[in-house]
Parts: C-alpha cells; structure tokens; sequence
C-alpha cells in the first residue's frame, strides 16, 4: 500500500460519515448527548406576557391646579409624602387673592345700598321701576363676583381634598403659576391597577376576567406578586406606547403595589384540556418556522416541523406535526442534527445536566 492510499484510509477512519454500519447503510455522523421524553397530553393554558405599571384608578387621584396666574408662597409636601385629607400642599401669594376679595365685598355692599335706594324711589313713584330692577339684578351680579373673589381665595392654599400620596409636585417656592398647568396630584394608594402594555393582536384575545399572573420588574420570572384579573381591554390604541392598555385588578398582593413601579402580567387567553405540550427548549428555530428531533426505537434522531399553537407557562402546544408517544430531545436539541445518534445526558456533581457536546461514534 503507497503513502497516498494510507492516507486516504486513515482519514476515513477518523471520519464518523464514511463508516458503514453491518447492513451496509451509513452509520450516523455523530452520537449527541441530550435528554428526551415521550409526548403526552396534558392540559394546557396558553398565556401571553406584557409589561405595564402601577396606576390610581379614576376617582382615586386629584390633580390641582392654581386658581389663577399668581406666585409660589410656599411648598409643605413632597412627592412621595403621604397626606391626608385637608392637609395644605401649596400656598400661593395671598396679597392678590386678598385685595380682590376687599374690592368684591366692598363692590357688593355698595351696589346693595344701590339696591335699595332704587327700590324705594320707586315705590315712591320717583323713578322708574326699571331702574329699580336694573339696580337688583347688578346687586346680585356684584355678589356672585364676591363669592368667585371668596372661592379664590380659599383655593389660593391648595388642599389635599383626598388621602394618598404626592405622586406629583410642580410647585417651585417663589415661581410664577399657570393655572392652565397642574400643580400637584395626590393619589390614593388603596384604589390602584397594573395597567399592561399589549399588541392590538394579544388584546383581541383576552377578556375580562381571565387570570393574570403578576410580578414585579420587566422579567417575567422577577418577584412574586400575585394574581390578578382582567377588568378591562381598552378598545383603542395609545398614541405614545403603541399598544392597548389592559387594566388589571388584584385584591391581594404579597406585598404592597407600589404607584409607578413596573409590572409583568402574564395572562391567560385559552385553556385546552387535551393539548400536546413540550418543552421550550425542544423548540428549534428553522427560518421562520420551528422544528423538533424525533428519536427513533435505535436512538436516531430525525428532524421533524411542527406548527407551534400557542405558549403558556408550563411549555408550548404543539397544534401540528407531533402525536402522542413519540420520544422527542427536551434539552440539547441545538446541538442535534438530522440522523445523529442520542445518547442519555449525563449529569454533572450536584445533579445539574451537562452541557450537550458531539463526539465520534465509537
């Protein structure tokens, strides 16, 4: 035997594709290590997951606002302090407020003394009556100026008109104020809503009253909080996030919902109680479409499409392309390719699964 045909031999050798099994077939390239299981039905929920915030319900936050264009005298709370009903946020520069109020009290008893001249000339048959109900009717004028001058005055110092939480404060000491623009707002933190953030497409499919997992952060697998229910699908898209706000009700929590702070919800759209569900990790994109290993009674895998039917927590539901008893890989399935040999996956100290690897058939 020359050196080139050695060399052709060994490299053969040391390629798993070019040995022959004892029926003369290709054997498979490589033996993977990777877990598998038998596909069974089960029940299934299939879920979607959005990101939204904490927020006051209508009727449990107040917004206000300065009376009238004025300036900041003083500020006597914070955002985050806790108030109570009553208790003053704001006072504005009183000395506007007040010289108003003066002059509409003292316009009000002069055009009484007005009144009253002219009603008694013309019962005397001095003037006419007509002056006489042109005096009343600017009587009554001048005293609906002295009640706006008094209701001024008093909104002049901005009062909590609820309990909560100063969830806003604009107010500058010493700036000038816009009543056009809000000041502070209070909100009451027994009253609040995880309102959700989701595709026009996911609102379409949920309802109210379907269960909502909740937890705290933007991660699904973040803090524990609860769940919740749907009470209500916006019926139109928000102009600023793009999506549909789905507000979200939850009696008790484990801890208290904070007013801002983020939240995931993942909620439940279907339940099918005789679904083929896998592992995600079973799933392998190909293109736009999935795809998973089937494992044959010799151990060979065989790639295989399957039409995903929808995700949920516990796994995916296969709605094509698998039936119930065939032994799929769950864990390892990127490191498979079509007619490679699985091997059981071996665990490392501590039980932890070792990481799929290819090796030579031996």
């Amino acid at each position: 035997m020359n050196s080139r045909t050695l060399s052709i031999a060994v490299v053969c050798a040391a390629v798993v594709g070019c040995r022959r099994g004892t029926d003369g077939e290709h054997a498979p390239e490589a033996v993977v290590n990777a877990a598998t299981a038998i596909v069974t039905a089960r029940a299934f929920t299939e879920t979607f997951t959005a990101i939204g915030t904490v927020e006051p319900r209508a009727g449990g936050v107040a917004t206000l606002s300065a009376p009238s264009a004025g300036r900041v005298a003083a500020v006597r709370a914070a955002v985050g302090q806790t108030v109570r009903p009553g208790q003053v946020l704001v006072e504005l520069d009183q000395a506007p407020f007040v010289s108003a109020l003066h002059a509409a009290e003292a316009a009000a008893i002069a055009a009484d003394r007005a009144n009253e001249r002219q009603r008694r000339l013309a019962n005397e048959g001095i003037v006419p009556q007509k002056d006489a109900e042109a005096a009343a009717a600017d009587a009554a004028a001048k005293h609906a100026n002295l009640v706006d001058a008094q209701r001024m005055a008093a909104l002049a110092t901005l009062r909590s008109p609820i309990g909560g939480v100063v969830t806003r404060m604009n107010a500058t000491l010493g700036a000038s104020v816009d009543p056009a623009q809000p000041l502070v707002e209070v909100a009451d933190p027994r009253t609040i809503d995880a309102v959700l953030n989701a595709t026009p497409a996911d609102a379409g499919r949920t309802r109210a009253g379907a269960p909502v997992a909740l937890s705290g952060g933007s991660a699904v697998h973040g803090d524990t909080l609860g769940i919740g229910t749907v009470v209500d699908v916006s019926a139109v898209v928000d102009s600023t996030q793009r999506g549909v706000a789905i507000r979200v009700r939850a009696s008790a929590t484990r801890r208290p919902l904070k007013i801002g702070e983020t939240v995931t919800g993942r909620i439940a759209v279907r339940t099918r109680p005789n679904a083929i569900v896998i592992p995600e990790d079973a799933l392998v994109p190909d293109g736009e479409t999935f795809k998973v290993f089937v494992v044959d009674d010799h151990g060979v895998a065989h790639e295989r499409e399957v039409t995903v039917g929808g995700r949920g927590e516990v796994g995916v539901e296969i709605a094509e392309g698998l039936t119930v008893g065939e032994r799929i890989v769950t864990q390892g399935a990127y490191a498979v390719s079509d007619s490679a040999r699985v091997a059981p996956l071996t665990a490392l100290p501590g039980g932890a699964p070792a990481p799929a690897s290819r090796t030579s058939q031996p």
